[in-house]
């Protein structure tokens, strides 16, 4: 069912980007990294090892950090800035919308740690409105990759594309499954076709929709699976042929509810294709302290509840 996508293994996608950083540092001299005091927890070290006089670490001054990469930018380097996803975005909005944005500079916020999934460090840390604050600023492309094949690929794509990205991963040590595929931003991936249901899933919940579609489909329902790494600009051609077919649809994120990917598709689906839609994210809340994947059940966002959705969603079709 899924013969393309075996499990392989277990790796932080956070080590995708440390290991993507690195080849693309050998690759182009023109990269340059920036961290704010998390080298290590950013998976940087190989890079700053490697290339120190390409490497700024600037300390506990995130808006500062995002300054000196639109600088960089304007000199004709590509920055790639590292820390923490909360504050990759909440911390310098004001920064990123103003330094980089507004001006289309050359930059790529990368950031870890986000969601439910950062797990002991609690709601302080966890970020769940990352993807919503990003995505709504003109001209950024916003990022969501789902295992640490993904990651790598996506962290060596956007050294290739010209203008500001933000780039999300993750903590925990996360099932590989992803083939080593040539990374195309903005072209969503179709893990398994079928009839009744389509679910799009990002990041972290794509294997969680993997495990889902197979319970699914041992009832009876046959699913179609979309992966969606690229939350903006948003695949609506591979979405719309898949609904077209199914006629409903279930998005799953480690987001919150409003704001996310599961918002893009709703927005896409009013405008171009009406169907019954369920979402599986977070309602409306703050995390917590506690096991990543726990949390995600307590949360929501487990296997069991993508496959109620589902069953849901079809009911209203």
């Amino acid at each position: 069912m899924f013969n393309n996508f075996e499990v392989k293994g277990k790796k932080a996608t956070r080590d995708g980007f440390g290991d993507g950083l690195f080849e693309v540092g050998q690759n182009n001299d023109q990269v340059v990294a920036l961290t704010a005091d998390l080298l290590g927890s950013l998976k940087m070290n190989k890079f700053a090892d490697t290339y120190p006089d390409r490497f700024f670490q600037t300390g506990i001054a995130e808006a500062n950090m995002m300054g000196i990469a639109a600088g960089l930018a304007t000199a004709g380097k590509i920055p790639f800035t590292g820390t923490f996803a909360n504050f990759s975005t909440g911390r310098v909005y004001d920064q990123i919308r103003q330094s980089i944005a507004y001006s289309h500079k050359n930059v790529k916020i990368c950031a870890s740690h986000a969601g439910l999934t950062l797990g002991e460090d609690g709601a302080t840390h966890q970020i769940l409105e990352d993807l919503g604050l990003m995505k709504m600023l003109p001209g950024m492309t916003v990022i969501n990759p789902c295992d640490y094949n993904q990651t790598k690929a996506a962290t060596m794509a956007i050294a290739e594309h010209y203008g500001p990205v933000y780039l999300r991963f993750g903590r925990p040590s996360w099932p590989i499954f992803m083939p080593e595929n040539e990374f195309v931003i903005g072209k969503g991936i179709l893990m398994k076709s079928g009839s009744d249901v389509t679910i799009v899933a990002t990041g972290h919940l794509v294997y969680t929709a993997m495990e889902a579609a197979k319970e699914l489909e041992s009832e009876g329902i046959s699913v179609e699976l979309i992966n969606i790494h690229t939350i903006k600009p948003l695949d609506e051609e591979i979405i719309l042929d898949s609904v077209s077919k199914t006629g409903c649809l279930v998005s799953c994120e480690e987001h919150q509810r409003h704001g996310g990917l599961g918002d893009s598709i709703a927005q896409l689906l009013c405008r171009m294709h009406p169907s019954p839609m369920e979402y599986v994210a977070v309602n409306d809340s703050f995390g917590e302290s506690g096991e990543p994947e726990a949390l995600l059940i307590k949360y929501g966002l487990g296997k069991e509840n993508i496959v109620a959705a589902a069953k849901k969603a079809i009911q209203r079709s």
